[in-house]
């Protein structure tokens, strides 16, 4: 066995002790430790804010591109958001216990699905070291125990964080073990978390297109991931002009480093004001990488490649194609897309009912932005990520997505003929 085998093995005994009290531990409880923790995370401004300055100080000294910085970089609003995401989480109600579907035979048996945690999870992620204190409160919350490896960008971020919500723990009788982050930067230490079957139930990789597909190709335990938000919006010809521009600039400029951005606008050809809708996107300061009929509208845009059309840029950049109808849409979305999060734009609701029904997305959005592709906004507190796969959970991924279920059946004697 490995230096690195080891840790994680060493991780993952603790993290399955720490589980068997969490597991058992009242909905008051665990409350109780996420708003301690989040009252530590305040307390703790300073050294947090200051390690994020070594990180991004690190960070610009590698060359990391804009949209990483943007994500790597904690000021004190963002800390204050993150604090607030886990008192969020704490007053969630505990999906734990839940009673799913209920059921009584013929014979008097009641047949009840129970919702219980998954167990101990490992989440490795990149870049936002928010995910640090998101992920051990939806953890918590949930009942499991979690095993946390951030990327090396954001390492120093990520230790601060992580002391302040064990120390949140500590202040209320709750396992320090219930919340661990992997020290090293070492990739070897993903690799032994991958392969740490019958220690960790489940990983969830939260980062870039090369992390998911190399958790995807090694693990050996359940994995719950996406690859990319390649997202979508579709101007469609009776959708409402004012409404169409300001969408189309929210879902692309409101923050272009987030998996829910706008990466290709759709228009229908039919659609009467296009130019006014290319132009609002440049004069906001995106380029626009466009077919022969949009670089008709503007001579700023440049044309698109094939590349372009399945590409999430995570930059001020967008690829703008026009349509011919709703079939047409679909199967371009189909084709590039990433099942993430795809949008219409109409006021014919036969239409939108119509897109929602095909779009084969974890989430469809009719007159709004793709920006709102978030946990938080879904009303779920803080997400651990959005699932595009069709198993277990699918879309935000939040407290219920962190549980499972086991079949309770209650008796008052029968026996089996």
């Amino acid at each position: 066995m490995t230096d690195h085998q080891q840790l994680i093995a060493d991780m993952g005994q603790k993290a399955r002790t720490a589980f068997a009290q969490i597991a058992g531990a009242s909905d008051a409880e665990k409350a109780a430790a996420l708003r301690a923790s989040a009252k530590c995370l305040r307390a703790d401004a300073a050294q947090i804010l200051t390690a994020n300055a070594k990180d991004m100080e690190n960070g610009q000294e590698r060359g990391l591109s804009d949209a990483m910085l943007d994500r790597l970089m904690i000021n004190p609003e963002r800390l204050e958001a993150v604090a607030q995401a886990v008192e969020n989480v704490a007053d969630l109600p505990d999906p734990v216990g839940s009673i799913i579907d209920r059921d009584e035979q013929p014979n008097g048996l009641i047949m009840e699905r129970v919702r219980v945690p998954l167990g101990v999870i490992g989440i490795i992620y990149e870049s936002r070291p928010n995910v640090t204190a998101d992920a051990a409160a939806l953890g918590l919350r949930s009942g499991n125990a979690v095993i946390l490896r951030g990327g090396s960008e954001a390492i120093e971020s990520n230790r601060a964080i992580h002391q302040a919500m064990i120390t949140g723990l500590r202040e209320t009788g709750v396992s320090e073990d219930a919340i661990q982050l992997v020290q090293t930067t070492d990739r070897e230490a993903v690799g032994a978390m991958l392969k740490a079957d019958g220690l960790i139930d489940m990983v969830i990789p939260r980062g870039g297109k090369s992390l998911v597909e190399r958790v995807q190709k090694e693990a050996r335990v359940p994995v719950l991931a996406h690859l990319d938000g390649v997202c979508h919006t579709y101007i469609g010809k009776d959708a409402d002009q004012d409404k169409a521009i300001a969408i189309a600039v929210n879902a692309k400029m409101r923050r272009t480093g987030i998996c829910g951005a706008m990466e290709t606008l759709l228009v229908d050809q039919d659609y009467p004001a296009p130019g006014p809708l290319v132009r609002a996107l440049l004069d906001a300061g995106c380029e626009i990488r466009g077919d022969d009929m949009i670089m008709e509208l503007d001579p700023r845009t440049v044309e698109a490649t094939e590349e372009d059309w399945g590409t999430e840029y995570l930059e001020p950049i967008v690829s703008v194609r026009m349509v011919q109808g709703l079939d047409e849409t679909l199967a371009h979305i189909a084709h590039y897309g990433s099942n993430h999060t795809d949008v219409i734009v109409t006021e014919d609701q036969a239409q939108a009912d119509a897109f929602i029904l095909r779009a084969d997305s974890a989430i469809v959005m009719h007159n709004t932005s793709s920006q709102f592709a978030d946990g938080g906004e879904f009303g779920l507190g803080a997400e651990i990520g959005i699932s595009t796969g069709r198993l277990h959970a699918r879309g935000p991924v939040a407290l219920e997505g962190l549980t499972t279920y086991k079949w309770v059946v209650r008796g008052t004697g029968q026996v089996r003929p």
